[in-house]
């Protein structure tokens, strides 16, 4: 993993926005209809436009913007054995606590061409299985044939696959004993993706907004306790996945859902800490630009990095039309900096994707590239006064 040696490098946490008619295909697919062919052709395109805008925005860190998948988790249900049926998420702690918001995010919704990754979502029906080896080894060396031929437009290349935790939340137990064994069969699934991302020479991103979000999804009428217990386990399964890979090539999000909405029932970072230092991995990335939680990057001083980590700090908002202003990027890697002690170990990035699920954005495409390009500025800015 890159440190920020003579500048600040940026990134960010992995989707990016598909164009609409990949959108379409996505949700055609999701339908039933046979558009296989289609969707690879489609899909392998969109990549390729997409590390050349990063390119172009000044990104150091990036990846394939997620393009050749319909969802950051959902497309393990195609790559793995096991799943069936269909259940529906349950509502949003916050959400629920007001209605008229409530009512009008669901007519945005019923406006929207997009995957849903709560509605109609499968269960566990029967043992859990990796067996599409094919696909992410297609997924791995199409992004690499890409790299190859643009001649390495990154500092370092990386891809994302998601946490056991968030896909056990998501998609159901109706199978295992316990949600342990679930989350042990899902630990040993997901290894084969983990490992293969690695050994095709990318940083791998785990993506684990379960860590977080879940408290105001599953657990918010639950004890505190207990969601720090969900925790704990899904921290052990991804240790124990992640035996085989260097702690240097693994950084893992966390966030509290990519979503505009109260979000006043999110657990604190500072509840957490004490159970997320416990992840084998090398970095972190938080988001400290939302309105909710820009003020905890200071729980970085009560829970300093290890001195291999680094933290990859949110200082762009993911669920906002607003472009951040270069200055204000800049202040607040500076802040992120101070607080860690080492500029050399903060990378500045985003707070979540802004395309977690086909058709399921924010924040428009050509706003999400000036933003970018904000990030790169405003980067520039804090080197040159941290370095």
């Amino acid at each position: 993993m890159r440190l920020s040696d003579t500048r600040i490098l940026t990134t960010h946490t992995g989707s990016l926005p598909r164009p609409p008619s990949l959108v379409e295909l996505y949700v055609r697919k999701a339908r039933g209809e046979p558009v296989d062919a289609e969707l690879a052709e489609a899909g392998h395109v969109a990549m390729e436009e997409t590390v050349r805008k990063q390119r172009e925005a000044g990104i150091d860190i990036g990846n394939n913007g997620e393009q050749q998948r319909e969802a950051f988790f959902l497309y393990v249900r195609s790559r793995m054995s096991g799943f069936g049926g269909s259940w529906d998420r349950p509502p949003r702690g916050d959400v629920d606590r007001y209605p008229s918001f409530k009512a009008a995010m669901a007519r945005d919704l019923a406006r929207q061409v997009w995957v849903s990754a709560r509605d109609g979502l499968p269960t566990a029906i029967g043992d859990i299985q990796y067996q599409n080896h094919t696909a992410i080894e297609h997924e791995c060396a199409d992004f690499r044939a890409i790299l190859d031929r643009m001649a390495q437009p990154f500092v370092e290349p990386f891809m994302t696959a998601p946490s056991p935790g968030i896909v056990a939340a998501a998609m159901r137990n109706d199978y295992y004993p316990t949600q342990m064994d679930y989350l042990d069969a899902l630990g040993k699934a997901l290894r084969v993706e983990y490992e293969a991302i690695v050994r095709h020479g990318f940083l791998l991103q785990l993506d684990c907004p379960d860590l977080a979000m879940e408290r105001h999804y599953t657990w918010h009428e639950k004890p505190l306790e207990e969601f720090l217990g969900f925790v704990d386990s899904v921290v052990r399964t991804i240790n124990s996945a992640l035996v085989n890979i260097p702690r240097e090539k693994v950084r893992l999000h966390v966030c509290w859902g990519n979503y505009e909405g109260p979000h006043d029932c999110d657990v604190e970072l500072k509840e957490l800490m004490p159970v997320l230092r416990h992840l084998n991995v090398g970095g972190f990335v938080f988001p400290f630009a939302n309105p909710r939680h820009a003020h905890e990057y200071r729980v970085l001083r009560d829970f300093p990095l290890d001195k291999d980590q680094i933290i990859v700090a949110g200082v762009i908002d993911s669920v906002t039309n607003f472009v951040e202003h270069p200055e204000t990027i800049a202040d607040r890697i500076e802040r992120v900096a101070e607080v860690v002690g080492d500029p050399r170990k903060v990378q500045a990035g985003t707070d979540c994707g802004f395309d977690t699920s086909a058709g399921m954005r924010r924040v428009a495409e050509d706003v999400v590239w000036a933003k970018l390009a904000s990030l790169s500025e405003g980067a520039k800015i804090a080197s040159g006064r941290l370095f």
